[in-house]
């Protein structure tokens, strides 16, 4: 064996320097910025649970609605049946916030594409299941949300609401 045999045999294995080479990313600084962000526990998903919470109200968090299906949402009440998602403006393509990358422009756009198209493929199976399904984006409001699914969670008028903490969240 020689040497440049050895340096690329040990350049394939390490698998850092492997996957990069077959990246989406356009530079390694993208790459850890990208792969940084969290899939779940973020800040607007945190405050619209720490809101439920005061309000009485118990989920579960990061867990499939229905078991034998592979998509998770990011709140479930599954007595209520109710499914929740907080999406990322930039991930699903907020209308209102989202805003494509000059760079690897093509892969990007494509990608997206297929989140939303994948968001409604779930939902729709949630819905024809008999779930519900709430929908928000990042940047909603934390406590309108949390107004929003304790009426589908506590669909009744008649019975009463646990007012928000004193806490400001």
């Amino acid at each position: 064996m020689t040497d440049t045999d050895a340096t690329d045999s040990e350049h394939h294995a390490d698998p850092v320097l492997r996957q990069s080479q077959h990246s989406w990313a356009s530079s390694p600084a993208t790459r850890a910025a990208m792969q940084a962000n969290r899939r779940r526990d973020t800040q607007p998903e945190i405050a619209v649970r720490r809101l439920l919470h005061a309000r009485g109200l118990r989920y579960r968090v990061d867990t499939r609605p229905i078991p034998t299906v592979r998509h998770t949402a990011d709140i479930v009440f599954t007595k209520a049946r109710l499914a929740v998602f907080i999406d990322g403006c930039w991930w699903h393509g907020c209308p209102q916030h989202h805003r494509p990358p000059r760079s690897n422009s093509g892969y990007w756009h494509s990608k997206i594409e297929r989140n939303r198209e994948r968001d409604r493929r779930v939902t729709a199976q949630l819905e024809s299941a008999g779930w519900c399904v709430l929908r928000a984006w990042e940047h909603q409001d934390s406590a309108e949300i949390a107004v929003q699914i304790e009426r589908l969670v506590r669909p009744n008028p008649n019975l009463p609401s646990i007012p928000y903490s004193k806490r400001d969240y």
